[in-house]
């Protein structure tokens, strides 16, 4: 277990021995999108999905005193590129705020939750109706994940994991060069073997470009008072010494960020950032981590490694230091091990999220320290996902 840990370590060093040191602020070239970025967007969208859940779902003989179906869903685009005029590809994720809830069956008094998710590829094509209003329409290979349930070890409602189609349709106007506002509507098809009924969602929310940036503002961002280091490399400290007294508070008093039914006793992690792109504002790094668990409950041990993107928020600018926002979502991460604690996480592929305050310490910032917290989920691309809960985490490093 401990082997692919160090492997993954070696790389992490490798690739902070290889990078190149920080620029002088006339030869920063980071203050311009890179070809990774540059054309690149992201969306948010809320709306109304539609399903018929109903007592159809449920094995024969069970029957729910009530159900609660809430319509309030969210799209994210995480992630789409602009490969022409005309032509984009884009990879989506859509699930409900609340899930579907079926209560007291054959008088059990519970809430039984029904978990749904939707993940996505998809191609974009798009026309110009007016100088400020485009239509659009997608189309592409969708994931459609929902979880069930048993009582006394019968299964009332079957989990459902399957490959479909999911297309969309949809208006874009054109706010600014970098802000589209949309209104769409997706459908992504059912199946009749796992009794899941389609789903459509109409939605409005904003697109976000990132465009290449005028010579004005290029400069103006080489000159920012907060310094962006182009290399990190950290090793972090995750121990539940405080209790999960902060992952409580903000996954549930102020649900800011996420919490998980697994806890981890404490743990390690070294990891490596690149900065490929900063403002005066803000920055957008690439990482890569490697990491060494102990879980709460049987003690048991695993490892992740991860890739992830990042971004830094400015919070204050003093001579002593540059203190930041960090929060980074959804980066692709292997784990070691699927059951934990005797809870199934769903698969050996997961995400990674974490949010963290820190800053940048001396007078050439050449020291990091920050605190944060993070999270491991299959954000139900899988039919389980009780979610990994990483504590408090003091995390060190070096700048270059």
């Amino acid at each position: 277990m401990k082997r692919p840990l160090a492997i993954a370590g070696a790389l992490l060093l490798c690739l902070a021995a290889c990078a190149s040191a920080a620029q002088d602020p006339a030869d920063d070239t980071r203050t311009q999108y890179p070809p990774l970025l540059a054309n690149s967007y992201f969306s948010l969208n809320v709306g109304r999905i539609g399903y018929v859940f109903s007592s159809d779902q449920l094995a024969p003989g069970f029957r729910a005193e009530t159900m609660d179906i809430p319509h309030l869903a969210a799209r994210a685009d995480l992630f789409g590129h602009r490969f022409s005029e005309h032509f984009s590809a884009q990879v989506t994720y859509i699930r409900p705020i609340e899930y579907v809830n079926y209560k007291n069956v054959n008088g059990d008094n519970e809430v039984h939750r029904i978990a749904t998710a939707y993940g996505g590829v998809t191609l974009v094509w798009d026309t110009h109706l007016t100088e400020r209003l485009s239509a659009y329409a997608e189309g592409g290979l969708g994931v459609t994940s929902r979880s069930g349930f048993e009582i006394d070890g019968k299964t009332v409602v079957k989990e459902a994991h399957f490959a479909a189609g999911l297309v969309g349709a949809g208006l874009a106007y054109h706010l600014r060069p970098e802000v589209d506002i949309l209104l769409g509507a997706t459908y992504s098809p059912g199946r009749k073997s796992f009794d899941q009924p389609s789903t459509r969602l109409y939605s409005m929310g904003m697109r976000y470009y990132m465009r290449e940036l005028p010579a004005a503002v290029v400069e103006e961002n080489r000159h920012a008072a907060f310094r962006f280091p182009a290399n990190i490399v950290r090793l972090g400290y995750s121990s539940n010494v405080v209790t999960y007294g902060v992952n409580t508070f903000f996954s549930k008093t102020i649900p800011v960020f996420f919490g998980g039914d697994i806890e981890t006793r404490r743990g390690f992690t070294l990891d490596y950032q690149r900065n490929v792109f900063h403002s005066s504002v803000f920055a957008v790094d690439l990482g890569a981590s490697a990491s060494y668990w102990k879980s709460q409950g049987d003690k048991e041990v695993f490892q992740t490694m991860s890739v992830y993107p990042l971004l830094r928020f400015v919070l204050k600018h003093t001579e002593a230091a540059d203190y930041y926002l960090g929060y980074s979502i959804a980066g692709p991460t292997f784990i070691t091990e699927s059951i934990i604690d005797g809870r199934d996480t769903g698969d050996r592929f997961t995400f990674q999220d974490f949010v963290g305050v820190g800053a940048f310490l001396g007078r050439t910032r050449r020291y990091n320290a920050e605190l944060g917290l993070k999270h491991f989920s299959n954000g139900n691309i899988f039919t389980t996902n009780p979610g990994i809960k990483i504590p408090l985490t003091l995390t060190l490093g070096l700048t270059f």
